[in-house]
């Protein structure tokens, strides 16, 4: 069985041309979407995927019609044959019943693997050339050298850590971890997250209030 599938953009566009292909080609059933090729939701074509059985062929006016992206076109032709379903495309001349279709979308997955390949290549070759220029890749720290220094010294003169987070724009954890993993030559107690600020020189020497 031939099951055609259209699909437009917007409500304005019409599917008059593709359905017209679709019906002079010999398909007997048809969904229609209109939605952007680069959407990910495209209701009308999972229940045509849905609708399909063993022998049957998904036909469209244009290749286009069903995505935007090589690699998502290689996916779905290959979920489509695994299932023993068949797959054309009007306007470029594509059947994978025949030996050339099944040839074109065998260069095409490979076509789709050298360009993840690539890809991957250059963010590879772009992280390397940072760090040999001294740069990381990931957010900018939220803490720098100055930042630290000060937290310390605030937080030695026995200001709150909610107070001093506050004042450097950070958040307490944000503040914890770096004060945990600094392993400058200055060393600052650290309190419990649950502890709201450090104990201070005076209040770690009360005097005892036991009777002589």
């Amino acid at each position: 069985m031939l099951v055609g599938y259209a699909r437009v953009s917007t409500e304005d566009q019409k599917l008059d041309l593709q359905v017209d292909a679709l019906k002079s080609a010999g398909c007997e059933k048809f969904f229609s979407d209109h939605v952007s090729g680069t959407s990910k939701l495209k209701p009308r074509l999972e229940e045509a995927l849905a609708y399909l059985r063993s022998g049957d062929t998904l036909v469209v006016w244009k290749l286009d019609r069903l995505g935007r992206t090589v690699k998502g076109l290689v996916d779905l032709v290959q979920t489509l044959q695994d299932k023993d379903i068949q797959f054309r495309s009007l306007t470029d001349g594509i059947d994978t019943s025949t030996t050339a279709g099944r040839f074109f979308f065998h260069v095409m997955a490979a076509l789709a693997q050298m360009e993840r390949e690539l890809v991957h290549e250059r963010t590879m070759a772009g992280l390397s050339a940072a760090r040999a220029r001294g740069r990381f890749g990931g957010r900018k720290p939220k803490m720098d050298a100055s930042k630290l220094d000060a937290a310390k010294k605030l937080l030695l003169a026995g200001t709150p850590v909610t107070e001093v987070a506050k004042t450097l724009g950070v958040g307490r954890a944000t503040l914890y971890r770096q004060l945990n993993v600094n392993k400058q030559a200055e060393q600052v107690e650290v309190p419990k997250v649950s502890d709201d600020f450090l104990p201070t020189c005076a209040s770690q020497h009360q005097p005892s209030r036991e009777p002589f």
